[in-house]
């Protein structure tokens, strides 16, 4: 079973257990052919009460007219439950809507149990980068640059736009995950999730003591994804779910709707929701 499958399982049973509010509001940003500016990256999903849930917006130039077709009216009053049904199959859209509602019902049930972890915890530091250490990178995560200063720690860089390769070519880029074969610490992007790669990324991590998945659209239970080995997720809460959509909107920094969340597999107990 994928972990795209695992997760729209967990979302249904606890949408099962739990009474999951309606959707109050969704926001999607203009579509920019040949890929999405900083400020038009993610879309968001509200419900009624304010647990939300932020998804990246990973969809291809040929499916333009699909995504603007898209009316942010028709889905409020929906429940969210309807769009965890179809994600983990092959429609962008479709996947993007899944991921918002997960996350959103995830942290509906987070708020509703106490079930979410503290904000204090620096999940980059949680890696303890040391000299000797090679760490592999999937997706580009300029902040983990701060961390290998006078480190003397190894980087390498799994990265699908080849344009990044020009652009840092002091950097190790390549678009080879098996260059993470010899890797003892591993830094990956949550979009794997949504665009279902990270099984293929875990597969050459065999030789790592520490796994991270991290990003704005990790606001889920980690449970599928520990259950694959991964040591760390961290992502998004959402505070203001209102406020949120209004940021997105004006395509301005969205982080006071929002705080850290960061699980810790050694903390987390199995069946916490």
């Amino acid at each position: 079973m994928s972990i795209m499958t695992e997760m729209r399982d967990m979302a249904q049973a606890l949408s099962s257990r739990f009474s999951i509010p309606k959707v109050a509001g969704i926001v999607f940003p203009p579509f920019f052919p040949g890929g999405q500016p900083k400020d038009c990256e993610f879309m968001a999903m509200v419900l009624e009460g304010g647990a939300g849930g932020i998804s990246y917006v990973l969809i291809p130039d040929d499916l333009a007219t699909d995504y603007r077709a898209l009316m942010p009216d028709t889905f409020v009053g929906c429940c969210p439950e309807q769009y965890v049904e179809a994600f983990g199959g092959c429609d962008p859209i479709l996947n993007m809507l899944g991921l918002a509602a997960i996350n959103a019902i995830c942290q509906h049930v987070m708020r509703l149990t106490g079930n979410a972890p503290g904000r204090a915890t620096d999940s980059l530091g949680l890696m303890q980068i040391r000299a000797g250490d090679r760490v592999g990178m999937v997706g580009f995560f300029p902040p983990l640059l701060k961390y290998l200063r006078d480190t003397d720690a190894e980087l390498v860089i799994i990265e699908k736009n080849p344009q990044l390769i020009e652009r840092y070519p002091k950097l190790s880029v390549t678009m080879d995950v098996k260059a993470l074969n010899d890797c003892n610490k591993v830094l990956c992007t949550s979009t794997t999730v949504q665009n279902g790669t990270l099984e293929n990324v875990l597969s050459h991590c065999s030789a790592a003591e520490h796994i991270s998945v991290l990003g704005p659209t990790a606001g889920y239970f980690p449970a599928p994804l520990f259950a694959c080995g991964v040591h760390v997720l961290g992502g998004r809460m959402v505070n203001d779910g209102l406020l949120l959509l209004e940021l997105i909107a004006q395509r301005k920094p969205w982080g006071t709707a929002t705080r850290k969340l960061c699980f810790e597999a050694n903390t987390y107990r199995s069946g916490q929701a």
